[in-house]
């Protein structure tokens, strides 16, 4: 995920481009990105911005303003967002687990200890992640990846037998979670929930220490996600080692095999999957997140695969996914201090004063941050050779080493 270059040493050659990366890992990294936004971008803007991920399902199920609004805007929240609900983010998970076997890769490559100095880039991350979510964005991931990493890096260490069986025992234990919570929502038939009015106020009018202190305050159930995902982070992350020990990002025929098998299996399965537990309603949003979307991201590889094999890969958009990926890091973060600034009340309060003219500016607002976050890129790019959070992270490792 961070993009560096010393991060894609390890790559074998037919894996990699003339400069020594990986060109499919960097799409699939801003596809990634692009995709997260497409999902962050309704919390912004919503009543009440990222508190409503304390105050259940139904602020957050992709297809409940559909219910109460028939309309064509709504129609297309609801596809928008059932398109995008956790396929994107299980696949930068996935990705981050492909990144981390590239690492372990170079460390045995050049004969350094493991993990050894990968502990201090975890640590890094946890506090970037810290950082990110008191300041910016309640649903920050980079915690819980920081966590997972030190994990399954310890069980790059162990046998191929036993990583297997963790990555199994994870993602069985997790689907069993997903299903029990279902199932008792289900059976209560609560009536729907909303973001409290305060929380509304807070986040349309409130100063920006009010909210920060807001989520400080409410750190424990705003951080409910990777505690309860931890299992399906896990069996991500090994998987996504698997599938690059594979080749499954290689330009050679071995690689299109797999991308192959991957978009017929993942999005076979995954996208009418997903249309069922999408159209069942907020109680199955759990299913849908955490179960149904990573089959999804799975055809992703395939599919994002497919459509590169049948071009050049030097047109501008996808020159621009490529340099967001690339900086992947640095994107994902700015996208959610760009929606911060033009959603929240201390900003432009877009969120707010848009809130009676329908459902449209958001999916504008998503093409516009996307646009800015690609071009933001390229231009970077042409000038330094990492992004700015990737470049302070390879300062403060060289010093902890």
């Amino acid at each position: 995920m961070t993009g560096d270059n010393t991060a894609l040493q390890g790559a074998e050659p037919a894996e990699r481009s003339a400069s020594g990366r990986l060109p499919l890992l960097d799409v699939l990294r801003g596809v990634a990105i692009l995709g997260t936004l497409a999902t962050n971008v309704w919390l912004f803007a919503g009543p009440g911005g990222d508190a409503a991920i304390l105050h259940g399902t139904d602020e957050l199920s992709p297809f409940t303003p559909f219910h109460a609004d028939p309309s064509a805007a709504t129609l297309a929240e609801g596809v928008f967002r059932t398109i995008a609900n956790g396929k994107f983010l299980a696949l930068l998970t996935l990705l981050f687990g492909a990144g981390l076997a590239i690492q372990f890769q170079s460390a045995a490559r050049r004969g350094a200890r493991w993990p050894g100095p990968y502990r201090w880039r975890a640590l890094f991350l946890f506090v970037e992640g810290t950082v990110h979510f008191t300041l910016v964005f309640a649903g920050d991931v980079l915690m819980g990846y920081a966590v997972v990493a030190l994990l399954v890096a310890w069980l790059l260490t162990r046998s191929e037998r036993a990583r297997n069986g963790v990555m199994w025992v994870s993602v069985s234990l997790h689907v069993i979670l997903m299903g029990l919570v279902t199932a008792a929502l289900v059976a209560e038939s609560t009536q729907p929930t909303s973001v409290p009015r305060e929380a509304v106020e807070l986040y349309a009018h409130g100063s920006y220490p009010e909210q920060v202190a807001f989520r400080l305050d409410n750190f424990l159930g705003l951080r409910l996600e990777p505690v309860l995902t931890f299992g399906l982070m896990v069996f991500m992350f090994l998987l996504g080692v698997r599938l690059l020990r594979a080749g499954a990002f290689a330009d050679d025929p071995v690689g299109r095999g797999i991308r192959a098998r991957l978009l017929g299996w993942g999005l076979g399965l995954g996208v009418p999957l997903t249309v069922v537990t999408a159209l069942a309603g907020p109680d199955w949003l759990l299913m849908d997140r955490y179960v149904v979307a990573p089959l999804v991201a799975v055809g992703l590889i395939g599919l994002i695969g497919r459509l590169l094999d049948g071009t050049s890969g030097t047109g501008p958009v996808v020159a621009g996914v490529r340099a967001l990926g690339r900086m992947a890091m640095t994107g994902y973060v700015a996208q959610n201090v760009i929606l911060m600034f033009v959603c929240y009340g201390f900003g432009l309060g877009l969120a707010d004063r848009m809130a009676d003219t329908g459902r449209w500016w958001v999916l504008i607002l998503w093409a516009v941050v996307s646009l800015v976050l690609m071009v933001a890129s390229l231009l970077w790019l042409r000038r330094f050779r990492q992004g700015p959070l990737e470049a302070l992270q390879k300062k403060v490792l060289a010093r902890a080493r």
